[in-house]
């Protein structure tokens, strides 16, 4: 009798576990928000279209932080970009981030957009990667499908959240120091944004961590924790 009470007991306690976990509603990609030139574009890259892992597909999620609405925040240690919606709701994206010695953290706004963006590698970059000094656009291009470049207290903080042609790496550390998502959900969240977005890049390890959401509403450059040395 009493291993039969054990037993209720942990059946009675996974189901009030259970009433307390988040629903999570995966978001398919809505094609006809795309431009004929995206499609285009995008039927000719020749990476191979690894699926993303579920954890990091884009979903509409619970958001318990107090960023304002239409604002955007980096939880670099997660590998997830929230894009933030009304009524404690947000979009959130898989994504590539840098490695920490690479990384970048602060509050910013979008200074600029940019649809298949051209690739200007630093020559950090050209010496580390053996690339060329710049890359056209194009559907293998690193930039991606789009670009949202980072500014803070009026400079390019040289940052930038953009597409990717590895797919097979979002959910990990791996880029320079820029914020990688999927071509789609670039595109996706290009269309939701727009020039003077705050961005709020978390600080390693605070990922999790209460925000004081009133620096990120006044957009103040002046917490930058460092400033990134390459573009990729």
């Amino acid at each position: 009798m009493s291993s039969l009470k054990v037993t209720l007991g942990f059946l009675a306690g996974g189901l009030l576990l259970s009433g307390c976990m988040q629903a999570t509603t995966y978001e398919a990609t809505n094609t006809s928000n795309f431009k004929p030139h995206d499609k285009e574009l995008l039927a000719k890259a020749s990476f191979t279209q690894t699926p993303v892992a579920e954890p990091f597909r884009r979903a509409i999620v619970e958001y318990h932080r107090k960023e304002a609405p239409g604002s955007i925040v980096v939880d670099s240690d997660n590998h997830y970009l929230y894009y933030v919606l009304n009524d404690g709701k947000a979009i959130r994206y898989g994504i590539t981030v840098g490695e920490e010695a690479m990384a970048w953290s602060g509050i910013a706004k979008i200074g600029s957009m940019t649809e298949w963006p051209a690739w200007h590698p630093t020559p950090g970059e050209i010496s580390r990667l053996g690339v060329p000094s710049y890359v056209a656009p194009g559907p293998d291009n690193p930039m991606g499908s789009r670009a949202m470049y980072l500014y803070a207290g009026g400079k390019d903080t040289l940052f930038r959240i953009h597409g990717t042609n590895q797919p097979e790496y979002i959910g990990a550390s791996i880029s320079s120091g820029c914020i990688r998502m999927t071509n789609v959900d670039a595109i996706d969240l290009y269309n939701r944004v727009k020039v003077g977005t705050i961005v709020v890049v978390l600080e390693p390890k605070h990922g999790d961590s209460p925000y004081n959401s009133q620096m990120a509403l006044q957009g103040g450059g002046g917490n930058n924790t460092g400033i990134a040395t390459t573009t990729y």
